[in-house]
């Protein structure tokens, strides 16, 4: 007997082994089709706004989220609808199902479903034939996926796939890209109408989208909500409130906020380390966590600041229209302290392909213009060449043939330093890059993050400081916040969790000077004039009109504006002036920034008082040697002497000894030579004679002390001039400029002649002035009639 039952029980034990392995080997065999990850891609903003969301493979929108990042009301309005036992059963509820099939046996057709929560997930997940979802079969197909799921997946993890799969109307799905779709807002701030609306749409998604039938959604919306009332979950007073609200969606539409900016970083999400990464720097030189494969499923979350990037974005867009055709520009903002990107145009208007809508200009490389010039006065300054108001020539010279002019093709004289960079003079930055070198002028920057492309063979220039290599306005921003932070530069960060990394470009008191003379010019005693923002800027044109810059530093804000055509063709009359720098003032005044102070002066910088023209100290310089007094910044106590003049032999300012006949004259300050011909008050040299070499340049068509008097009828005086004694040669060797009272007039080449107009009564100076320093003045008298 007991033999008996023990056979009859190890035979049912071994059929219900065998039952249990068929059915183990059918579940291993025909697994639930649980998606690996999450298909859609978003770029989020740094407080988690959508800049840009892409669709899935399968064209669908979703932004995945957890269940900790929707509103409690959501769930609860979920649950409380969908499946209030969600949490106890194994993923079928034999409670419902009885119930349900007690109505279809009674009724004749499906009154209730009886599906769960996890087995709509399962139907989400494989959805079954058109028409066939309220068949039995495909019921049970549910059931058996149901009861898969839930022994694979924890209930958060269904939860998951829920949110983010649910069907919303169209190509949305999950309840996260629904309430930005619909709402304009996350799903972590739902009142009780929006929670109870979206936990109604997937019922019917097409039928009940509230941006085509409000209506419906508003009814849908309302059963929700009385159930919620009834099941106690939801007072009496919140429901009435929550159906005062009136169902009101936008058009569902991508959203487009920095898409330049999300395109590079969902490229760069997609970018699988290379080999080599295990180091710190993959072999190309970049940082291995640039480069690392963003973790599936996840937005990617930028530094972006949302109110920031609309404000400068609707800026752009309010100036598209005063722009050329083809013509685009781009922004980009970053903060000072944490080298993070507030704001990202790559280009004037994502939406206008004849304007290369979608080529990156904050990272194309174009001729930087003017805008290298700071770097340049900063190094002079640390290498004790110059302080911020030594002399300067701004004149015709030639530095081994290379002959450089002016942006408005005049000449200033006599300059300081701090003059001739506000200015933005070509001849003193020449003379200075001249002295310090091109190359290592090059290879400073680049150790700062600002390379500087040239020509294949090419080698670093004089003309690298006039535009003659190419770099982009993203290394611009970067090495300029080195102006505020201290002479360190810093690589700008797209994402939070780049690495931060930093450089030293100059000296903490070069940048104190330079910044200072870009916000004010440079002058110790000025009064503080510090308005809602100190903003230090620079703008630039790159030859041929074809890139208008301005970049600026505020205290908190390094931002940098480009204009132009992305394909490089010139845009005559645009530079950096008219184009550029409106623009960067408009957008420091949209800067999340308020009043602040001007920067500390480092103990390093000093103010004192020189003397033109030898540069030195006041208390150092003899009175009868010092023409001019100037005031401005010493760095480390250092006040050096002007720069030695080209084209004489000792290059000294201070002239003394004696004279071919032996006599001897007293030390005399002396102004260089090429100033010869913007100054009336040059003492004669002591010897006499002329300091110029070579054959003296003589002005002809007028004579010295002529007076004229214009003809009858005749508003203006009109004389034809010319200047004898200039050598022919090829290229500007062979260029006189001509001064009119102290003014650059024109230039003609060597004895060219040109018509001279005079209307102005009174007394007038004529100057002929060549790349030698050669020079001839006469003046002339015009008396009315």
């Amino acid at each position: 007997m007991v033999l008996s039952r023990w056979v009859t029980a190890s035979r049912w034990r071994r059929v219900l082994a065998g039952a249990l392995g068929t059915l183990l080997v059918l579940d291993l065999a025909l697994p639930p089709p649980i998606p690996p990850t999450e298909r859609g891609s978003v770029i989020v903003a740094a407080d988690g706004t959508p800049l840009r969301t892409y669709p899935g493979a399968d064209g669908i929108w979703r932004q995945p989220v957890t269940p900790a990042q929707v509103s409690p009301l959501y769930l609860e309005a979920l649950l409380g609808y969908e499946d209030r036992w969600f949490r106890w059963h194994p993923g079928v509820n034999p409670l419902a199902l009885a119930r349900a099939g007690w109505q279809w046996a009674r009724a004749g057709r499906v009154v209730s479903g009886g599906s769960t929560l996890t087995m709509q997930v399962a139907r989400i997940l494989e959805p079954p034939p058109p028409g066939g979802s309220r068949t039995l079969a495909a019921k049970l197909r549910q059931t058996l996926r149901a009861l898969q799921l839930e022994l694979r997946l924890s209930k958060s993890q269904i939860l998951t796939l829920y949110l983010n799969h649910a069907p919303m109307g169209g190509i949305v799905e999950g309840v996260e890209m629904a309430s930005r779709a619909y709402l304009g807002k996350s799903a972590a701030s739902l009142s009780h109408a929006e929670a109870a609306l979206l936990a109604a749409l997937p019922q019917a998604p097409s039928r009940l989208r509230p941006d085509r039938a409000a209506a419906a959604a508003s009814s849908a919306r309302d059963k929700v909500l009385r159930r919620l009332e009834a099941q106690g979950q939801w007072t009496a007073a919140t429901v009435d409130d929550a159906r005062l609200e009136r169902v009101a969606a936008q058009p569902i539409r991508a959203q487009w906020l920095a898409p330049l900016a999300a395109e590079r970083l969902r490229q760069r999400a997609l970018t699988a380390p290379p080999s080599g990464c295990a180091l710190r720097y993959s072999p190309f030189g970049r940082p291995c966590g640039l480069m690392q494969r963003h973790p599936p499923g996840l937005p990617v979350r930028s530094t972006i600041d949302v109110e920031l990037q609309s404000s400068i974005e609707r800026l752009l867009l309010d100036r598209v229209h005063a722009l050329p055709p083809k013509v685009s520009a781009a922004v980009l903002v970053m903060d000072n302290d944490t080298l993070a990107v507030r704001a990202y145009a790559g280009s004037v208007d994502f939406s206008d392909q004849r304007r290369a809508a979608h080529v990156d200009m904050t990272r194309g490389v174009r001729s930087p213009g003017s805008t290298l010039k700071p770097f340049l006065y900063a190094m002079a300054l640390d290498d004790g060449l110059i302080h911020s108001e030594s002399l300067l020539v701004d004149a015709p010279q030639s530095f081994g043939g290379y002959q450089p002019g002016n942006f408005q093709a005049t000449f200033s004289g006599a300059v300081s330093a701090a003059e001739a960079l506000q200015k933005s003079l070509n001849v003193p930055a020449v003379d200075l890059l001249d002295r310090v070198g091109p190359l290592r002028f090059a290879a400073q920057l680049r150790a700062a993050g600002l390379r500087l492309r040239l020509l294949q063979g090419d080698a670093p220039n004089l003309s690298l400081i006039l535009g003659g290599g190419g770099t982009t306005l993203e290394e611009l921003v970067g090495a300029y916040r080195a102006l505020a932070r201290g002479g360190i530069a810093g690589r700008p960060r797209l994402t939070p969790d780049e690495p931060r990394i930093e450089s030293r470009l100059m000296s903490e008191g070069a940048a104190f000077i330079v910044r200072d003379i870009l916000e004010g010019g440079g002058h110790p005693e000025r009064p503080f004039a510090g308005g809602p923002q100190r903003l230090a800027w620079k703008t630039g044109t790159s030859f041929g009109f074809r890139d208008a810059w301005a970049v600026g530093v505020t205290s908190r804000h390094t931002l940098g504006v480009w204009v132009g055509r992305p394909d490089g063709t010139p845009n005559p009359g645009h530079f950096g002036a008219n184009t550029a720098a409106p623009l960067l003032h408009d957008i420091v005044a949209v800067l999340p920034e308020g009043t602040s102070a001007p920067p500390s002066r480092p103990a390093s910088v000093r103010p004192a008082l020189s003397c033109w023209p030898l540069g030195l100290a006041f208390d150092a310089t003899a009175p009868g040697q010092c023409a001019e007094r100037r005031s401005g910044w010493a760095l480390n106590g250092a006040l050096p002497p002007t720069l030695p003049e080209r084209g004489r032999s000792d290059g000294l300012l201070l002239a003394e000894g004696r004279c071919a006949d032996g006599r001897p004259y007293p030390a005399q300050a002396r102004w260089p030579t090429a100033l010869d011909a913007f100054r009336h008050d040059v003492a004669p040299a002591p010897c006499g004679g002329a300091a110029a070499p070579g054959t003296p340049l003589r002005i002809t068509g007028l004579d010295d002390g002529a007076v004229l008097r214009a003809a009858p009828g005749a508003a203006a005086i009109d004389v034809a001039v010319s200047a004898q004694g200039q050598a022919e040669a090829r290229g500007d060797a062979a260029w006189v400029h001509w001064l009119v009272d102290g003014q650059h007039a024109r230039r003609s080449r060597g004895s060219e002649s040109w018509t001279l107009r005079l209307s102005d009564p009174g007394r007038h100076t004529i100057t002929a002035l060549d790349s030698h320093g050669r020079h001839h003045r006469i003046a002339v008298t015009v008396v009315p009639r």
